[in-house]
This record gives structure tokens, sequence and C-alpha cells, in this order.
């Protein structure tokens, strides 16, 4: 899900401040290559850059989703929750519940967030890894909403973001694929936060939100635990975990819908 006007602090960061320098719209070209100078000037190699960007062009189909996807959490919270907490999600929770139960085990006690919190957010994100994902060449994605001048400083970070994620070797880029805001994996990281939260908690030496479930699960609770979230607390709307969960996501119904279908995991 979308949290990207919390993501561009941190992608300013990311990018050592310097993610304006290349100047949005114009010749699509001449802005690629630009960036390609801002990456390496970032520390990301020659190779990886041209390899990355090399033949890149805009998609349209990118600039008309983030055109529409402004009123995705308009719905009242009774109308978006009946459409994504229904028994069979919460069934197949509980099932992975069970199933990763020493997994959970160890991401609590490191992290400090409650395992139905995680799994609550694992399911709405992509079913638990079985739903979409994304199907879309993340640094296509993140070229064209870059080029774009509405959120182009935002998108510039990110961009940087993914091309670092391949730099540190975590993803190669036949597998840097994502929704249409360059949303990573099966809890959907803006690349951002895949490089400022992400954990390789299966110790393979890469952090993989794609394929690796502890990775998956031990980031997202890194990413919570970050922000403030406390074991043991309440997290209901109005409560400082709740508040922490705002770096996941800023719109209160999907926060409230994240407290809602932990209760029903927790069989409350």
């Amino acid at each position: 899900m979308l949290r990207l006007l919390l993501a561009a602090a941190s992608v300013l960061c990311l990018a050592g401040g310097s993610a304006q320098a290349a100047r949005c719209g114009g010749d699509f070209n001449a802005f690629v290559a630009s960036m390609a100078q801002e990456a390496q000037a970032a520390g990301v190699s020659a190779s990886v850059t041209n390899t990355a960007l090399s033949g890149v062009t805009p998609d349209g189909a990118v600039l008309a989703f983030d055109r529409r996807q402004r009123h995705t959490f308009n719905k009242s919270f009774e109308q978006y929750v009946s459409t994504r907490v229904g028994p069979g999600r919460i069934n197949g929770g509980r099932a992975l519940l069970q199933r990763h139960a020493a997994l959970l085990s160890r991401i609590e006690q490191q992290f400090g967030v409650p395992r139905t919190i995680l799994v609550a957010i694992w399911g709405l994100e992509s079913d638990f890894g079985k739903g979409d994902i994304g199907k879309m060449p993340v640094v296509r994605t993140l070229a064209t909403l870059a080029h774009d001048c509405r959120r182009t400083d935002l998108f510039q970070g990110e961009l940087l973001a993914a091309l670092k994620i391949v730099q540190r070797g975590d993803l190669p880029l036949r597998d840097l694929i994502g929704a249409f805001a360059g949303e990573i994996g099966q809890t959907q990281f803006l690349p951002s936060s895949y490089i400022k939260y992400g954990v390789d908690f299966d110790g393979d030496g890469h952090v993989d939100l794609r394929h690796s479930v502890p990775d998956v699960l031990a980031s997202t609770a890194n990413l919570l635990h970050t922000n403030g979230f406390k074991m043991g607390q309440p997290y209901g709307e109005g409560t400082a975990n709740f508040e922490a969960m705002r770096e996941w996501n800023r719109a209160v119904v999907y926060r409230k819908t994240i407290g809602y279908f932990a209760d029903r995991l927790a069989g409350q």
C-alpha cells in the first residue's frame, strides 16, 4: 500500500540530499542520464546504473495509475474491512501463525512486535505472499514517476534506493519487480524502506523481501519497532502503537484494519 508521503524525507537523506539535481520533465533520456550520474555519485557502480537504466522508457500506465489512486481510502472502516478481512483470510492467517510459530517467536523476542500484527500486514499486503506483489519493472516505474514533476524529489530518491538494492546484491535486476509506485515484496516495501529497515533474518547474506519469509516478517517488524511500536501495549486508534503504525500506512482506515485483522487472528 502507499506510504509515499512519509517516505519523502528519508529518501532525500538516503540520496545524500542531492535528489533534486536531476530536473524533472523535458527530455526523458537526458533525465535518465542525469539520474545515472546521481546514482554513481551516491556510490552505485557504473555497471549497475548502465545495466539498469539502459534503454529504459517512460510507462504511461504508471502515470495513469498515479493519477487515479488518490482516493483509495475514501471508504468507511466498515466498508473497507468487509472487502479485506473475511473468514478465508482469517483461517489462512491462523494456519500460518502455527506453521511459522518458531520464526515468529524469534521475531517477537528481537523486535517486540506481536505476531498477529505481522501476519495481518502480510495478509493485507499480498495475501501472505500468494497474491499480487506486482509485475512492474521497478526501475522503469520509478524513473517514470521521478521524471514526472508531481513528486519528483520523492521518486528520484526511491529510484536511487532501488539501484542501491541491486548494488548491495539483495535482489538481481531481473527480480526487481514491484507494484505501480515501486513497492517491492510480500509486504510491499518502498525501496527507501527496503534499504532502511530490511533485515537478513534467514542469514543468507541478502535481504530478500520477495522470496524469504523470515526476511519479510523480520523487516516488517523492524520498521514498526524502529518507529516506536511496543509489545504488550494496545494498538487501537488513539494509542502510541497506532501512531507507530503510521510509518507503515498513514491512512487511519488501513491501520484500523490491521488491528481488526490481528484481533481476529488472535480469536478476539
